[in-house]
């Protein structure tokens, strides 16, 4: 199964950084564009950003544009979300996920969810 591994979450007062990391275990993320979700308690999963292949492209949800930055690194195997500014709001557990376009709108993740990483912002 296709399927990338989240790490990086963890409790931050509002205003503050965390920084997301997603890797490949048995697939390496440099042959995919990959998105970030979030799902909060007793809300729907909302995509968060976006980043090709390449990484020539990068797209953000327009709740988090400007404090939000995807990245990656493919060699380390690595893709990235840096959160700045935290809101309570962002309060969710964050999955990383194959995307089947480059970033398109809808974002249309294909593979398995993997465990994700709870990030909780609260004063």
């Amino acid at each position: 199964q296709l399927q990338f591994v989240e790490s990086g979450g963890g409790l931050v007062q509002p205003g503050g950084s965390l920084s997301l990391s997603c890797t490949g275990s048995r697939y390496t993320v440099d042959n995919y564009h990959i998105a970030w979700f979030r799902q909060a308690p007793g809300k729907e999963r909302e995509g968060v950003s976006c980043i090709s292949s390449s990484g020539g492209t990068t797209t953000y949800a327009d709740s988090v544009k400007g404090r939000f930055t995807i990245s990656r690194d493919n060699a380390k195997n690595t893709v990235y979300l840096q959160m700045d500014a935290l809101k309570p709001e962002d309060t969710a557990i964050y999955y990383c996920v194959a995307e089947s376009t480059r970033c398109g709108s809808p974002l249309r993740p294909f593979g398995s969810w993997g465990r994700g990483t709870q990030v909780t912002v609260s004063s």
